[in-house]
């Protein structure tokens, strides 16, 4: 972890900057449209792995009580900076990882999110004790949504981000097959990806029952240079584009073949 926590605290800007982007501003907008649509009551969350607090910002905005937990202490800052900038309540910050959760008491949260933590643990083991906890830490008949990076969708995004590394044809099989294992010189800092088919296996081993799941990008993935090209030339068409993608994203012709895969569980 110190890898992953090292990177954060080095790009805690561009983190922040992210979700403005037109193309990850599809990931935001679905994201969002799930936390509507899923969290009716306004009561508390936890978000696990809150980063620079974009989503915990937003569920401040609708009237909830948030808790954030981050491993990056910049991150923290940050978004305990804009959360001021909204809101004179105090929220709590915790510095920690998502395998430091023992210290919540069980059913303390109605609501919760793990948007991050996953990416960066190799080993299921570590990877089932986030979930884990965070069915301790809900409520009965609390929510959570869980994220993963899917191999099946990041395979459409490669083509513009990263085509060159597909010289080694094995990496096509790779990518196919999930569950890879990125060291810190492979990818942006430590990161596991894995298929939408093995997410949703890994979430059923807990108590966890799963009520939805979604892709982020929806039938927009992997087009990154259209997205971005359609918000310079006409914003208001590149809304109603981004608005249904969220609103398709659960579609099932859609939502394993996007970069973000989105399970929504239930305690």
């Amino acid at each position: 972890m110190d890898y992953v926590k090292a990177y954060y605290d080095e790009n805690s800007t561009l983190e922040w900057d992210r979700l403005d982007n037109p193309y990850s501003r599809i990931e935001f907008t679905t994201t969002t449209h799930l936390i509507d649509k899923y969290f009716k009551n306004i009561s508390n969350v936890i978000d696990i792995g809150s980063g620079s607090g974009r989503y915990s910002i937003e569920l401040i905005k609708r009237g909830f009580d948030v808790s954030l937990l981050d491993l990056s202490q910049n991150l923290l800052d940050i978004a305990k900076k804009n959360i001021e900038n909204i809101s004179n309540k105090k929220y709590d910050y915790f510095c920690k990882s998502a395998l430091e959760l023992d210290f919540i008491e069980g059913d303390a949260f109605e609501y919760a999110l793990v948007l991050g933590p996953l990416y960066h643990l190799h080993n299921e083991e570590d990877r089932l004790k986030v979930i884990n906890d965070t069915y301790r830490i809900l409520k009965p008949g609390g929510r959570a949504i869980i994220a993963y990076i899917n191999t099946w969708g990041v395979l459409k995004a490669a083509v513009y981000e990263f085509p060159d590394i597909f010289e080694d044809i094995g990496h096509f099989d790779r990518y196919l097959n999930g569950n890879i294992k990125f060291s810190k010189e492979e990818s942006f800092t430590e990161t596991f990806f894995t298929t939408a088919e093995h997410a949703i296996e890994e979430v059923s081993k807990s108590k966890l029952k799963i009520i939805s799941t979604a892709g982020a990008e929806s039938f927009l993935s992997g087009l990154i240079m259209d997205v971005k090209d359609l918000y310079k030339r006409d914003i208001n068409l590149y809304n109603k584009f981004i608005k249904k993608a969220a609103e398709y994203s659960e579609e099932e012709q859609y939502r394993n073949i996007t970069e973000h895969f989105l399970i929504v569980v239930e305690k």
